[in-house]
């Protein structure tokens, strides 16, 4: 009870009537597999169940199961069961409607991912340091074009620390790499192996030598190098370090493996440069090999790809390649240079 202003007194309204409450169907949760979908189009395009499971090649009641879950799935009732077969409802026309939409696109995710696979499979890319792509690839890709000639492979050519990248970002799917430290975790394989032999011209004082230099004298010689994070670079520090010596003191530094040999082969200073690359001119009398006593300069030539992920097809086939092709390597040696302790 209220009082009003003018002391009348009158009723308080009565609460509303609470609506009534309606128990609702909780949503179904279940995604319809593809092969129920299929089986809803087949009976809307065939107008039978029978004939929609015997096209699907199962029995018919195992396809009026497969339906009845989908119904429970879509909490909707789709086909009619009467002696006279199975039609659609109007919901099950509805769904069989944009059950034939999801097919087409299933069906076209399907034919392109083939396509894809397809072209992956007839495409190679690859990323090598430059030793390994100047004296090595050649050969390896011409063995694999005999093998598949369909297949094209493309092949960017950098210095060993930007390798691993380049393959981790897909631009690449296999890297080869000459030195012994990677910029990132990857799977690794070792396809050949090479060694770096310290060279000169003619004219130089080391060319006369009849004693190996020492750890020591090339340690503390400026050296005619490759630049910081190429392969050859990492190798001969590496090799002083274990020597128990510094870095390569640098005379020069030169961005490839030919401009250094040039400036060698010029008088600018001696080197040390992978067998493969300076093989030619040892034997034509450019170059001349100086032994050296107790650093190892030999090093493993690497396929690497990343962590997690199985290498196949062209790129699985072009690193057994290169094994074989570093097996029968190792056996062509320079004579004439010390490498181990």
């Amino acid at each position: 009870m209220t009082q009003s202003y003018a002391g009348a007194v009158t009723p308080t309204p009565a609460e509303p009537p609470a609506a009534p409450t309606t128990g609702t169907a909780p949503a179904p949760s279940r995604t319809p597999d593809l092969e129920s979908l299929r089986l809803l189009v087949l009976v809307a395009e065939l107008g039978s169940l029978g004939r929609a499971a015997e096209r699907l090649r199962i029995a018919q009641p195992s396809a009026s199961r497969r339906l009845s879950t989908l119904e429970r799935a879509l909490g909707l009732v789709l086909v009619d069961r009467t002696r006279r077969g199975s039609r659609l409802t109007a919901s099950g026309q509805i769904v069989a409607g944009h059950a034939r939409r999801v097919l087409d696109e299933v069906d076209g995710l399907l034919a392109r991912s083939d396509a894809l696979r397809n072209r992956r499979e007839a495409e190679l890319r690859v990323a090598a340091s430059l030793t390994i792509a100047e004296y090595l690839l050649p050969a390896w890709i011409s063995e694999l074009r005999r093998r598949r000639p369909e297949l094209y492979i493309g092949l960017q050519v950098t210095n060993s620390e930007h390798v691993p990248a380049l393959v981790e970002s897909g631009d690449a799917d296999v890297g080869f790499v000459e030195g012994p430290h990677l910029a990132q975790v990857m799977s690794t394989r070792q396809v050949a192996e090479d060694r770096l032999v310290v060279v000169v011209d003619p004219g130089h004082p080391w060319a006369r030598r009849r004693q190996p230099l020492s750890a020591p004298e090339l340690a503390g010689t400026p050296l005619v190098l490759r630049e910081r994070g190429s392969g050859t670079r990492q190798t001969l520090d590496r090799a002083l370090h274990l020597a128990g010596q510094g870095r390569a003191r640098a005379l020069l530094e030169l961005g490839s493996t030919a401009a250094v040999r040039g400036a060698v082969i010029a008088g600018t200073g001696p080197a040390a440069l992978s067998e493969l690359a300076v093989r030619g001119d040892i034997a034509d009398g450019l170059l001349v090999v100086v032994e050296v006593e107790g650093v190892d300069l030999t090093r493993a030539l690497r396929a690497v790809w990343p962590m997690g992920r199985r290498l196949v097809g062209p790129a699985a086939e072009l690193v057994a390649v290169a094994r074989k092709g570093g097996r029968a390597g190792r056996a062509r040696r320079t004579p004439g240079q010390g490498g181990k302790p």
